[in-house]
């Protein structure tokens, strides 16, 4: 125990240099595995790779200046400041939550927080971008973003009745809609995963939509009607086909 209290401040310093690579490392490792794309908008993934190779290149540094210290026999001398924690709490705060990216993978966000956050067929008016009508994708092509953008741009359903559908999305079995009801549904990330907010859409079954489970991805085919649900008109999909699909590797709308 002596011997460890004598060897712990020289120790120390070189929980900064551990704590840095890990972070470094971690951070490509959710870049090079793809997982970062289940964290945060593509527009920063080349931001994640630079801070990771800088966190490696700190961390090489902060090595190099120790050992020159210790062969050159450099003595800083006591620490003069005072702190409310123990010296090294933060590195090694720093380093287990590192280690916990590493054990932990990211999870895909599914309907629990969809239904949490409040999912709708609109984007939320922060978010709502001013455009025309006219959209020019055919509307089979559309992504249930490129839907829900239309919708905002023109709200009237009718307007939409029998154009075709072809969209995947995972389940949500929402409590106010018919058991003959789910929502195709989305999340749209605009910065990281913390602010994404869901998308979602009605689909119309010829069964129970106990046959699907929730947070399984689907993709429908079918054409779009408008329904009576929760006392107001809105568009539905009328599904046509449904096949089951795994997780896609790009799970979000952005």
């Amino acid at each position: 125990m002596l011997r460890l209290k004598r060897l712990y401040p020289q120790l120390l310093p070189w929980l900064d240099v551990v704590a840095l690579f890990q972070w470094g490392a971690l951070l490509l490792k959710f870049y090079f595995s793809g997982q970062l794309q289940l964290l945060i908008h593509p527009n920063y993934n080349l931001l994640v790779l630079g801070a990771g190779f800088g966190f490696l290149i700190f961390s090489s540094l902060r090595a190099k200046h120790l050992i020159y210290r210790r062969r050159s026999g450099v003595n800083d001398g006591p620490v003069q400041h005072v702190t409310l924690f123990p010296p090294g709490l933060g590195s090694g705060l720093l380093l287990v939550s590192a280690l916990l990216g590493f054990l932990i993978s990211p999870a895909v966000l599914a309907s629990e927080t969809a239904l949490q956050r409040g999912l709708n067929e609109s984007l939320p008016y922060t978010r709502t971008e001013a455009q025309s009508f006219y959209n020019p994708i055919p509307p089979e092509e559309r992504s249930l973003l490129d839907w829900v953008r239309t919708l905002n741009a023109y709200p009237e359903p009718d307007a939409y009745r029998d154009q075709k559908v072809n969209l995947k999305g995972f389940v949500v079995h929402s409590p106010t809609l018919p058991e003959n009801y789910l929502l195709i549904s989305r999340f749209v990330i605009s910065c990281c995963a913390v602010d994404a907010y869901p998308i979602g859409l009605p689909v119309q079954l010829t069964t129970d939509r106990g046959d699907y489970p929730q947070d399984g991805w689907l993709q429908v085919q079918g054409r779009m009607a408008t329904a009576e649900l929760a006392d107001r008109r809105q568009l539905v999909i009328v599904a046509e086909a449904i096949e089951t699909i795994p997780t896609p590797r790009d799970p979000y709308e952005f």
